[in-house]
């Protein structure tokens, strides 16, 4: 054991250290602090973004601007969704945003600015299917959801528990994906769900298409956590050879009519899998 002698010359040091490395720091220049106060402000309404994201997709703003032609002016939209005229100003000012974000694309060329469709406002259109890529406004609505927005307010006092249970769980008392979760809350579980199944489901007749090579000389296959069978139905069109058998909870399956051509199984991914010549397992299931 050490002195106190030992113990009082180690906090010397230690502070002599720490004042050396103290009078080695750089202090920033005026343009570096500047630019530091407009980045502040920037991380600081970060939320703001995500907000007027969940905004318009609420409000159907995409799905309204493919309705008119591709090309809607703020008049054209008030009028489209009947908004009261006086929120016009407040409507530009989200759209401004947007715009820049990327979600729209403005057109400023004449006297009227106009907004388009980009590559990512195609995906938030309702009941369009855009080269096999399903709408993903339910993804919007459940990541901007009070539930994880409240869970991401409270991190700071998640951090200072000393609890095994995230965020989430600790805040609500329910998993995602989980029964507890339609309990809970079973409107919000139905969004969640509707999320997971077509972020699933995005661009895979792309890797038909690419990597169909795959998925040749097979027979057999189960997708686990396979939703309502939309993955497996596209590879047994591409692949009619392959017989499809889709895993998942008994909540999800029970939920699913039978439709003759894919074979739905009731179970667990972790306990048990359907024997087949290949598994498909998607990453994302296993991090939730």
């Amino acid at each position: 054991r050490k002195t106190p002698h030992q113990i009082a010359r180690g906090r010397v040091i230690k502070l002599a250290t720490m004042a050396a490395q103290a009078q080695q720091l750089t202090v920033p220049t005026e343009a570096e602090l500047l630019q530091g106060q407009a980045d502040l402000w920037r991380h600081s309404l970060y939320y703001m973004t995500s907000m007027a994201f969940q905004c318009v997709v609420k409000l159907g703003i995409p799905t309204t601007i493919h309705s008119l032609g591709g090309a809607a002016s703020l008049p054209d939209l008030v009028a489209a969704l009947s908004l009261p005229p006086a929120k016009l100003p407040y409507l530009r000012r989200i759209m401004r945003l947007l715009a820049t974000s990327g979600v729209f694309a403005a057109d400023n060329a004449a006297d009227v600015v106009t907004y388009r469709l980009t590559p990512l406002s195609w995906l938030l259109l309702d009941g369009v299917a855009v080269d096999g890529h399903p709408s993903q406004t339910s993804c919007v609505l459940a990541s901007t959801s009070r539930h994880c927005v409240e869970a991401a307010m409270g991190l700071s006092d998640w951090f200072k528990k000393d609890v095994a249970a995230s965020p989430f769980e600790d805040l609500h008392g329910v998993t995602l994906f989980d029964e507890s979760m339609a309990e809970h809350d079973p409107e919000i579980d139905a969004v969640f769900n509707e999320a997971l199944a077509s972020h699933d489901n995005s661009g895979f007749l792309t890797v038909l298409r690419e990597c169909g090579t795959i998925f040749q000389g097979l027979e057999s296959l189960t997708d686990c956590c396979g939703g309502d069978g939309t993955t497996a139905r596209a590879i047994m069109e591409a692949f009619p050879q392959i017989k499809c058998t889709v895993l998942d909870l008994p909540r999800v399956i029970d939920s699913v009519p039978a439709d003759g051509v894919v074979n739905y199984v009731a179970g667990d991914m972790f306990k048990s899998i359907p024997p087949a010549q290949a598994v498909l397992v998607k990453v994302q299931h296993i991090a939730n």
